[in-house]
């Protein structure tokens, strides 16, 4: 494992129906990332909805544990920026979908 590769949680190593959904990077100045689409078939939507909302849960909680930044208040601005980004993106996705 690289310096800039992140660790797989113990539970995840342990589960044998674990599944990596999400990972994303920054590089040359825009947001890089692998998905795993189609792990929720005709709910698709509501699965990466809980995801994405449990992904700003676990960022509250870190930044409160790290920081002492309000888990309440973290939750507020990202929900803040995620509707503003959603409603007025600064930039589209591109590149390709390989299955």
């Amino acid at each position: 494992m690289s310096e800039k590769e992140l660790l797989i949680p113990p539970t995840a190593r342990t589960d044998e129906k674990a599944r990596e959904m999400l990972r994303a990077w920054i590089a040359h100045s825009g947001l890089h990332c692998s998905l795993n689409v189609g792990t929720w078939e005709k709910d698709e939507a509501v699965g990466w909805g809980i995801l994405l909302t449990d992904v700003a849960r676990h960022v509250a909680d870190a930044l409160e544990k790290t920081k002492g930044i309000s888990k309440v208040e973290t939750i507020a601005e990202i929900r803040r920026v995620f509707n503003d980004e959603l409603d007025s993106p600064t930039a589209e996705p591109t590149g390709e979908f390989v299955e």
